[in-house]
């Protein structure tokens, strides 16, 4: 008898029951898409969002980013303002006209106090448009968590009351 005990144990640390792959899916957090065309910003918020047990996926532009959005389900979106072809703005727009409560985080490495030689302060016209949080390049790593825990709260709260994630700019 107790060998048998002992192979049934040996059975149980080898092959995972239902409960326990349940909770290592459970474990992790959220799906998040990173939308930015600089390789080294979206590697080092993948390996934050990564080690904090999120899963994380990646496009290098709008076009990419929009194409993502539209074949997975994510809970969270990192979208870098200035890019080539469709800029953070346009695609922002788009995405939300086709799901209106996607909370997103806009990035940018420009300053945030508008200067009248550089242009306007294009975060907090983010804001404006719909993103829930912006973060200035470079951020520091404890801000990025805290911008995303935010985020998903502030999803969670408003997918339960069915309220958009934020005022959109309609269309052409």
């Amino acid at each position: 008898m107790p060998k048998e005990r002992l192979a049934r144990g040996r059975q149980r640390i080898h092959n995972p029951t239902l409960t326990q792959l349940k909770r290592a899916k459970d474990s992790l957090l959220a799906k998040i898409l990173i939308v930015d065309d600089d390789v080294a910003v979206q590697t080092t918020i993948r390996l934050l969002l990564e080690r904090a047990g999120h899963c994380v996926a990646v496009a290098s532009d709008g076009h990419n980013g929009l194409a993502s959005v539209e074949a997975g389900n994510f809970d969270l979106l990192f979208l870098d303002i200035f890019m080539p072809g469709m800029d953070g703005l346009q695609a922002m727009r788009l995405i939300h006209q086709q799901q209106p409560l996607m909370p997103i985080i806009v990035i940018s490495g420009r300053p945030i106090e508008p200067d009248p030689a550089t242009g306007p302060d294009f975060l907090t016209m983010a804001t404006k448009l719909g993103a829930i949080r912006s973060l200035q390049k470079p951020f520091k790593p404890a801000a990025l968590l805290a911008a995303v825990a935010d985020c998903l709260d502030a999803a969670m709260r408003s997918s339960s009351s069915s309220e958009p994630a934020g005022n959109v700019a309609p269309g052409p």
